[in-house]
């Protein structure tokens, strides 16, 4: 048995309360909102002490798995593993496996601290001193969960009521409180009894296993067979489909925490936001003298308390206060900060009208397990892309039915197969792939190798590619 924690990331969401940065292809866990890494990526650096943690687990789906790898990679992390949920069934399904797996790697008592993969958090000594009464409370037969010590009057957020003082910063969970309306918020935040539900979790493998066989014995028994039958594939594991379907998509929250006598809460005064909104990622950057935060190019005059964010096109904002003006490659938001929890009901709107219902969907830059591209211009027969490739990663041997291709070596070195011929490209070098060639692009180089495709054919779509060999497993 571990004495240590083993950390399970939840990564499998696909939210769009960020949009347009955020879409249901390019969820905000894998986006980089402000700095270097990403919010899993940082969630990775969290969980890297190596005398309070094991190797990070991570709950995924089919569509993150690569992205999931790339980027524990990129940080250099070793992952006891990638769980990969063919459907989505809600936590108590994914709390479930992970539970069950860590059983059966490290035994029955072996803690585990379920993190979501998307939260920002401050990790310092009062973090750290949580984590350890949570640990201790969970040793003793508890389910932990941490109650974040609220600094406004939230309608975005749940509420946990504490009840009897368990003694060392530990209590039981008087009850859960969905979102409230601003009045009920304000009491609550005025009695000192109420904190926000952070959706982290403690508890050992064993006990939150006999919880769920009490509890929700529906849920665990598909679970249980899902792993029982389910494969190995490189370095993921992939449930069984037919058996993990018949879980009933419930939370953690309805399925256990709200029946169990052992729920526990640890009042939590860290620094923590969920980012669920263009507003939690303003208040938590913090602005400049007027109060503004500025990520990408943008000029700002007679502007105050905004966030302005561009990827791509240069931002000019006059005259304006509490607002967020937010650019992706191809579309734009434009709200008050105040309203951002509404972004939802805009992007549903979008969804359903044809004309604007891949902006919800996909982003312009993919990204895959070798690295990914970015559509430059699409027009009629033709289409523009920007790949980049990972040193040492190839893409798949494949070939195209309806389509010729173009590429112009930008950065790095290409190595080019087509049919039998190996062709090596440097930089301003370019090359043609005639329509039903046998193709691959690879990069043998230390440094990511960038490509300006051109296609041009009657049929452009991406399941024209037929792989012929992969080693992502994709053939």
């Amino acid at each position: 048995m571990s004495v240590k924690i083993v950390p399970v990331i939840m990564a499998g969401g696909k939210g769009t309360r960020l949009w347009p940065l955020s879409r249901a292809a390019a969820a905000k866990q894998f986006i980089r909102f402000l700095g270097d890494e990403t919010l899993l990526q940082k969630t990775l650096s969290r969980v890297s002490d190596a005398s309070l943690y094991d190797a990070p687990m991570v709950v995924t789906n089919e569509e993150f798995r690569f992205l999931v790898a790339e980027q524990a990679r990129e940080m250099d992390v070793k992952l006891d593993g990638i769980i990969l949920e063919p459907v989505a069934r809600n936590t108590a399904a994914a709390v479930a496996a992970a539970a069950l797996m860590v059983r059966e790697s490290h035994g029955s008592d072996a803690l585990v601290q379920i993190l979501p993969s998307d939260h920002e958090i401050e990790v310092d000594e009062t973090y750290r001193d949580c984590v350890k009464r949570a640990a201790k409370a969970a040793r003793g037969g508890k389910i932990v969960t941490f109650g974040i010590t609220p600094t406004e009057p939230s309608t975005g957020y749940g509420y946990i009521e504490t009840g009897m003082d368990l003694g060392d910063g530990v209590y039981t969970v008087a009850r859960f409180v969905e979102k409230p309306n601003a009045d009920v918020a304000q009491e609550m935040l005025d009695s000192g009894r109420y904190s926000w539900n952070s959706g982290m979790f403690v508890f050992s493998a064993g006990q939150m296993i006999s919880e769920l066989e009490a509890l929700a014995p529906d849920v665990l028994t598909a679970v249980q067979k899902s792993i029982e039958t389910a494969k190995g594939d490189l370095d993921f594991t992939r449930l069984d489909a037919e058996s993990f379907a018949r879980a009933p998509s419930i939370s953690i929250d309805y399925a256990v925490m709200e029946k169990t006598p052992n729920a526990a809460v640890v009042p939590s005064p860290i620094t923590w936001s969920d980012l669920g909104s263009w507003d939690a990622i303003w208040k938590l950057a913090g602005g400049d003298e007027d109060g503004n935060v500025v990520d990408g190019n943008a000029t700002l005059n007679d502007t105050k308390n905004s966030l302005v964010m561009s990827r791509h096109a240069h931002l000019a904002v006059q005259g304006m206060e509490g607002v967020a003006v937010i650019a992706s490659e191809d579309a734009v938001y434009v709200g008050r900060l105040d309203r951002s929890q509404d972004v939802g009901n805009l992007v549903k709107m979008l969804a359903a009208d044809e004309k604007t219902e891949a902006l919800t969907e996909n982003h312009p830059t993919a990204l895959r397990p070798w690295g990914g591209y970015t559509s430059i211009l699409n027009g009629d027969r033709f289409q523009v892309k920007r790949l980049f490739v990972h040193p040492e990663k190839k893409l798949s041997l494949q070939k195209h039915h309806h389509r010729a291709e173009h590429w112009v070596c930008v950065k790095g070195t290409a190595e080019v197969t087509i049919d039998d011929k190996v062709t090596v490209l440097h930089e301003n070098q370019s090359i043609y792939i005639p329509q039903g060639s046998v193709h691959r692009l690879a990069n043998p180089g230390k440094i990511r190798l960038e490509v300006i495709e051109v296609q041009t054919g009657s049929y452009l779509g991406e399941d024209d590619i037929i792989r012929l060999v992969d080693e992502f497993g994709r053939s």
